[in-house]
């Protein structure tokens, strides 16, 4: 690498001072991270992760549960101080042992939390669906870019390497020009008191829950945004399901003419894959979207697709905390989140409407 002049290597290093960043072991920087939200995803994937980052380390919570505040402080050594709840977030702008927060709290939450990160000064990394609605998402844009801080969204799928690699293999055309798409995600939903199936805290419900990764392989194998979906719904518990959605397929078709199939369900388990169909072959994933176990295959035995297993969660925020030490863009990033919700309000009012819309632009 080249020696950067004295003074812009000074001023590099008192931005990674200033954000807290400290030497670790093997001289690895690694940026305190507060979690928001202490639910399942924080508790069994979040938490555990931070210990195979190279980048990462947790030094704080916001919790509005006094009793999992006891447990998380004892289990990881957070002192009282780094401790918050949702009335005494704000004050987290003053603890300098935090660089990133990273909202994992309802979806009907999202926008005011990063919008009180950016205000507090912090970078922020949220969960997807970034929010519930496209102009929600431009919000904290706005807000994320006046603060001039980072904004990441969790698409952990475009960092793991099964992703990565079938991402090249339709850019590099390995198998011709793309054709077409179909992909689907879902699962059968337990619990009929929780959040997810209450419409004001989860926006809706299986497309944004899960259908959104399979909308996300779509759109990033495609390379390209979608212009025009067609979508359609159907309910078989309509008590359940009073609120928000079920199952919906769906279609959408791009500039290039590329056209995607896809499904999502919150009705029954086995939905959990992508193929894409180029002019000279086929390739996909199934499982593509688990935690764990995922598998790539393609069409011609001299093109494989097997990586070692990663640590999604660990992976994205090494990426994240990546891009804040050295100053530079990250992806996926709010725009990418706001992309989405573009394509799935045209989900939603193609159904209401029974036609073929055209997706919002950015």
């Amino acid at each position: 690498m080249q020696r950067r002049p004295f003074l812009a290597t000074l001023g590099a290093t008192a931005a990674a001072l200033t954000t807290g960043a400290r030497a670790q072991e093997g001289g690895e920087k690694k940026l305190g991270w507060a979690l928001v939200g202490l639910g399942s995803l924080s508790t069994h994937q979040l938490a555990p992760a931070f210990a195979k980052t190279k980048h990462c380390r947790l030094s704080s919570i916001v919790t509005g549960t006094p009793a999992k505040a006891e447990e998380w402080k004892k289990k990881y050594s957070i002192p009282d101080s780094h401790v918050y709840n949702y009335e005494t977030f704000d004050k987290i702008a003053e603890n300098p042992d935090v660089d990133v927060i990273y909202v994992v709290l309802p979806n009907s939450m999202h926008e005011e939390f990063v919008i009180r990160g950016a205000k507090a000064g912090k970078h922020v990394f949220c969960e997807k669906p970034m929010a519930n609605t496209a102009d929600e998402c431009r919000r904290m844009i706005a807000a994320m870019k006046a603060a001039g801080k980072q904004l990441g969204v969790g698409y952990r799928c475009q960092y793991e390497p099964h992703h990565r690699e079938c991402m090249r293999l339709a850019r590099e055309k390995t198998f011709g020009d793309l054709k077409f798409i179909d992909a689907g995600f879902g699962f059968q939903i337990g619990d009929p008191t929780q959040w997810r199936l209450r419409k004001k805290l989860a926006g809706g419900g299986a497309l944004m829950d899960v259908g959104i990764y399979a909308l996300q392989a779509c759109r990033y194998i495609a390379g390209e945004e979608p212009v025009e979906v067609i979508a359609q719904e159907v309910k078989t518990d309509l008590q359940k399901f009073a609120e928000v959605d079920e199952t919906i397929s769906w279609s959408m078709k791009f500039a290039s003419g590329v056209v995607a199939s896809v499904m999502t369900t919150y009705a029954f388990n086995g939905a959990n894959y992508f193929t894409a169909t180029c002019q000279g072959g086929r390739f996909g994933m199934d499982p593509a979207y688990s935690y764990d176990g995922l598998k790539g295959w393609t069409s011609r035995p001299d093109v494989k697709i097997e990586f070692p297993a990663v640590d999604h969660f660990a992976t994205e925020m090494d990426a994240f905390a990546e891009a804040v030490i050295a100053g530079k863009p990250f992806a996926p990033s709010g725009e990418e989140g706001l992309k989405d919700l573009l394509v799935i309000e045209a989900i939603y009012q193609s159904i209401k409407e029974g036609k073929a819309v055209k997706v919002g632009a950015v």
